[in-house]
C-alpha cells in the first residue's frame, strides 16, 4: 500500500510505527474492564497527563527548546524535556526537529503534516508512513542534536516509558500501568495531534500568518494553552499563545510562576 502526496511521490507505510500506535491503543481499551478501574488509576493518569503532555510537550519540547521563547537552568530544561520524552511521541531531537521544519513550510509541500492532504493526514495519518522530512531534523536541530542528554533520551525514550510502567505496577498494580501508561499515552497523543488537525481547520483568525492555522478553544483547553494556534504562528517566537483576556493560556501562566521564582529568563514577547 501506498499514499499519493499532493506532487504524486509514493509515501510507503512505516509498519513499526503502525504496530507501535496499534498496540497502545489496543492495549488502552483493557481500561474499560470493571477490573481495571480505580479512581487512583485514573487519577494517575490525569498527573502523568499534566506531567507529560503540559509540562512535557508544550512547555518543554514546544515552547521552551523548539522556539526558544524563554531560558532556563539546564537542569530544568532536561527535566522538562525528560518529561516530554515519557510522551512517547518519539524522542525529543525528532518531535523538535519536525515542528520546526513545520513552522518553515506550514501549509505547503515540505510541511510533514501539511493540512491541505487533509483532516485524518495532519492529525496522525502523516506518522504512520515514512516521512521524507525526516532527512533534514539534522539541519533543524544543530542545536540539541549532539548534546549527550537529548541523545540518550532520543535512543532510549520506549525503555524510559517502561521503566515508568514498572513503577506504576509497583505503586498500584496492573490498573495504574493500562491508566497511567497506555489510556494517558493514548489522550496525550491525540490532544497533541489536535494542534496539527483541529487548530488548522476549526476555530478563528486573529492574524494573517499565510497557512490555515486557527485559534480553538477546546483545543486550548485540552493541551494547556496550545489551541490559540493562529496567534502561535503568527508570533512563533512569543512565550504567550493567549494574547486576548479570553484566550485562557496555562503554560503561560506556568512560564510566569517560573520567572517569578527566577527560573525562567529572557522571556520573549509580542509588544503591542
Amino acid at each position: 500500500m501506498t499514499v499519493a502526496t499532493s506532487n504524486s511521490n509514493k509515501i510507503r507505510p512505516d509498519w513499526r510505527i503502525i504496530a507501535y500506535m496499534a498496540t497502545i491503543h489496543l492495549v488502552a481499551l483493557l481500561a474499560l474492564l470493571p477490573s481495571n478501574f480505580s479512581w487512583s488509576a485514573v487519577g494517575i493518569a490525569l498527573l502523568l497527563y499534566w506531567v507529560t503532555g503540559g509540562l512535557g510537550i508544550t512547555l518543554g519540547y514546544h515552547r521552551l527548546v523548539t522556539h526558544r521563547s524563554f531560558q532556563t537552568p539546564k537542569w530544568l530544561e532536561y527535566f522538562l524535556v525528560l518529561c516530554g520524552t515519557l510522551a512517547a511521541q518519539g524522542g525529543p531531537i525528532r518531535w523538535i526537529g519536525t515542528h520546526r521544519q513545520h513552522h518553515v513550510h506550514s501549509d505547503n509541500e515540505p510541511d510533514p503534516h501539511d493540512s491541505n492532504q487533509g483532516f485524518w493526514w495532519s492529525h496522525m495519518g502523516w506518522m504512520l508512513h515514512e516521512v521524507p522530512s525526516d532527512a533534514e531534523i539534522p539541519r533543524y536541530t544543530k542545536d540539541i542534536g549532539d548534546d549527550p542528554v537529548y541523545r540518550f533520551l532520543e535512543k532510549y525514550f520506549i525503555p524510559l516509558q517502561v521503566v515508568l510502567g514498572l513503577l506504576l505496577y509497583a505503586l498500584g498494580g496492573w490498573s495504574f500501568v493500562v491508566w497511567g501508561i497506555f489510556v494517558r499515552l493514548v489522550v496525550v497523543f491525540h490532544c497533541t495531534w489536535f494542534v496539527n488537525s483541529a487548530t488548522h481547520k476549526f476555530g478563528y483568525r486573529t492574524f494573517e500568518s499565510k497557512d490555515q492555522s486557527t485559534n480553538c478553544w477546546w483545543v486550548a483547553l485540552l493541551t494547556f494553552g496550545e489551541g490559540w494556534h493562529n496567534n502561535h504562528h503568527a508570533y512563533p517566537y512569543s512565550a504567550r499563545h493567549g494574547m486576548q483576556w479570553w484566550e485562557i493560556d496555562t503554560t503561560w501562566m506556568t512560564i510566569q510562576l517560573l520567572q517569578a521564582l527566577g527560573l525562567a529568563k529572557k522571556v520573549k514577547l509580542v509588544r503591542k
